[in-house]
């Protein structure tokens, strides 16, 4: 028997009354049957939904379906279950999680989701930090943007605007119909980047700049990524009326 910490950021039905559930580790994806699961008097029936979040103890097999015999679990988030729009974005990030741990995974992947989701559950904006899991994930997918300098001209002053089709923040040299923003703006971004998830404890932000940044990240996945992502925007949208 093996044991595995992990996340579950995708299921699927598998038969009559059987799921096969993706976990995500600090070592990779990990398919696995849960074999019976959804049968009312399953002992599994709890714990193979996605955001379960635990030790998992499992017969491993290798480069094939693993099969899960039991559970201890870690955290339950009961305030992002039991709050709408937490929900909706934490699904939204178990999904992108799934994807690019797919497409090159790390083992930051898994750390960064889980500090993401632990600070959603513990109050911070869920699309502040949905953000910062978004601008940490390109570099894994080989698209950052470039936020330190002119992505054009290399200039490090003067620095205006932020350009999907430039690759990242342009100076008043080289602006040219792009995104016009406040300096604000500029400073946040650059802290999605480098911030040590594990120690924000709190943003207190102007929603026009974290929207504007949020514009930025959604249109730079959207033309670099081709990940398929739905729902985000429609998430944003219902947040930013509440």
């Amino acid at each position: 028997m093996n044991e595995v910490e992990g996340i579950i950021v995708n299921e699927i039905d598998y038969r009559d009354k059987s799921k096969i559930i993706s976990v995500l580790t600090s070592k990779g994806l990990i398919g696995m049957i849960a074999k019976g699961c959804k049968s009312p008097k399953s002992m599994l029936r709890s714990c193979t939904d996605k955001l379960t979040y635990g030790k998992f103890y499992i017969r491993y097999k290798e480069n094939k379906l693993s099969f899960l015999n039991s559970f201890d679990s870690y955290s339950s988030f009961k305030d992002i279950k039991k709050d709408f729009d937490k929900l909706g974005f934490t699904m939204y990030l178990l999904n992108l999680s799934y994807q690019v741990a797919k497409e090159n995974f790390k083992e930051n992947i898994y750390y960064n989701l889980i500090d993401a989701l632990n600070k959603i559950e513990d109050g911070i904006n869920p699309l502040v930090m949905t953000n910062i899991l978004e601008i940490k994930f390109l570099t894994y997918l080989g698209v950052e943007p470039i936020l330190d300098k002119c992505s054009v001209c290399m200039n490090q002053n003067n620095i205006i605007g932020l350009s999907t089709s430039k690759g990242g923040l342009v100076c008043s040299n080289c602006f040219q119909n792009d995104m016009l923003v406040d300096e604000k703006v500029i400073k946040l971004i650059r802290l999605y980047y480098y911030i040590d998830i594990k120690k924000i404890d709190g943003f207190n932000v102007d929603k026009k700049i974290v929207n504007e940044i949020n514009r930025f990240i959604d249109d730079y996945y959207e033309r670099y990524t081709g990940l398929y992502l739905n729902g985000k925007k429609i998430i944003s949208d219902i947040f930013n009326k509440n």
